[in-house]
């Protein structure tokens, strides 16, 4: 299937969408870190974004292995990966906890619903690469603790939740809909089973599904 130039282009753009995305994420941490109350929780997050960036190391290997540049394969997904976190910059410690958990879980869905068009090997190097790092036990830890101290943060927290959803959901649109190689991909363009518009409707109705468990587990409402 690789001597597919097409869909090989399209692996390579679905790899580079998430190396960014994994660099982005370590990023986030490491600056969310500073915001964090105490040095054990800032040891924890700096741990996680450790794990994240190890992620970025190995998908830019078989993006060479694929006979492309991973920085030249991140590029075209840095303008719109960056606008959506400057959208969403949390203002304090506990709307991070809610955008590593929530916003990197939107992200996560997105990649594994088209990694799941693939072969078998890349599809299981992107799901690796999607687990989490440990953000989940320690938002919803910290987020149900908070909110037990101050219920007023609920409904705060709950609108930022609202907004992660909102944004997140545009930024996959866009990035699905502006790389014509990930656009065939889905719709099963390029030799591959894919997507009608009905299913990829159904598609980002099951994301927003398991966005209001994700709202759920930290106890706020979708």
């Amino acid at each position: 299937m690789f001597e597919d130039a097409d869909y090989r282009l399209a692996v390579v753009d679905l790899l580079g969408a998430v190396a960014y995305g994994e660099l982005s994420a370590f990023e986030r941490l490491v600056d969310d870190a500073r915001l964090a109350p105490t040095v054990r929780e800032k040891v924890e997050m700096c741990a996680m974004a450790t794990l994240e960036f190890g992620h970025v190391a190995r998908l830019h290997d078989r993006i060479r292995d694929l006979g492309a540049d991973p920085f030249g394969a991140m590029a075209p997904f840095e303008a719109a990966l960056d606008l959506f976190h400057a959208h969403t910059a949390p203002s304090d410690w506990y709307e991070g906890l809610v955008k590593a958990y929530v916003g990197d879980g939107l992200a996560a869905d997105f990649y594994r619903e088209i990694a799941a068009y693939l072969d078998a090997a890349t599809r299981d190097l992107i799901i690796a690469s999607l687990e989490d790092a440990g953000q989940a036990d320690f938002a919803v830890r910290h987020i149900r603790q908070a909110i037990a101290d101050d219920p007023r943060l609920s409904g705060r927290l709950a609108l930022w939740g609202r907004r992660l959803m909102g944004e997140a959901l545009t930024q996959a649109q866009r990035v699905a809909a502006e790389r014509d190689a990930l656009t065939a991909l889905l719709a099963g363009g390029i030799d591959r089973p894919g997507l009608d518009l009905a299913a990829i409707g159904r598609m980002f109705t099951r994301i927003t599904e398991r966005h209001g468990e994700r709202m759920a587990e930290l106890g706020l409402s979708a």
